[in-house]
């Protein structure tokens, strides 16, 4: 892909070192000049085989100052269970008009959480719903009963973080706008709960390589070992 005038200068801006928390988002911050708030995203490559199941990386982490952006969450349930979702927040409630409507394709929404007693039902839409990402799973606490309490984290800032198919994790932290104290809370926040997800099989160290970038900025190369040694200190 070929790199713009605009992002080669940018790069210029950028040292090829690895740079500690604080400064990698202060540089990150200066070089996000696009016309639009951007999105902070943190990529993670782990130290693991992709190909093992026993080595796949997934887990949810609460952010404290969310991603800056509002989640669109349909609940799929039936009953009782509808009046809590719609009072919690929920953008959409309901079931067999959803059903319906991604059989035909429709998924304009960011989030999907089940009540267990109609998966039978949502399962059956796995190959619909599971390249999108948007299949409900326990792992992720969108198969739930607890249809409200999960809404109300969703809306607050929850994040679900997995590996894809070369052991990377890419997630969403915040906005270009936010402060880098809000910044550098919500990624010691995430990289505590992917460090409390590292498998028992997985051995040595955990993270290679970890690059914090905006939505149309180039990335910035954290200093893992300091982040580490932060983690275990309880901060940085």
């Amino acid at each position: 892909m070929k790199k713009s005038k605009r992002y080669r200068e940018l790069e210029k801006q950028i040292e090829p070192k690895n740079y500690p928390l604080k400064d990698a988002i202060e540089k990150m911050k200066q070089v996000a000049n696009a016309k639009f708030d951007e999105s902070v995203d943190i990529s993670i490559k782990l130290n693991i085989d992709p190909k093992k199941t026993d080595q796949f990386v997934r887990g949810v982490s609460n952010l404290p100052h969310g991603t800056g952006k509002t989640k669109s969450i349909l609940v799929l349930t039936k009953g009782e269970k509808e009046k809590e979702a719609k009072d919690a927040g929920a953008d959409l409630v309901g079931f067999d008009e959803y059903i319906e409507k991604i059989k035909k394709g429709w998924s304009d929404i960011d989030v999907i959480i089940a009540t267990p007693d109609v998966m039978s039902d949502v399962g059956k839409l796995g190959r619909i719903l599971g390249p999108k990402g948007l299949m409900p799973s326990p792992k992720a606490g969108t198969v739930t009963f607890e249809v409200g309490t999960q809404v109300k984290l969703l809306k607050k800032g929850k994040v679900e973080f997995k590996t894809d198919k070369t052991g990377c994790i890419h997630v969403a932290v915040g906005r270009a706008s936010f402060d880098v104290e809000k910044l550098e809370e919500n990624i010691m926040t995430i990289l505590d709960d992917i460090i409390r997800a590292k498998p028992a099989s997985v051995k040595g160290q955990f993270f290679r390589n970890i690059y914090l970038s905006s939505t149309q900025g180039p990335s910035v190369k954290l200093d893992d070992k300091q982040i580490v040694s932060g983690l275990r200190k309880g901060g940085i």
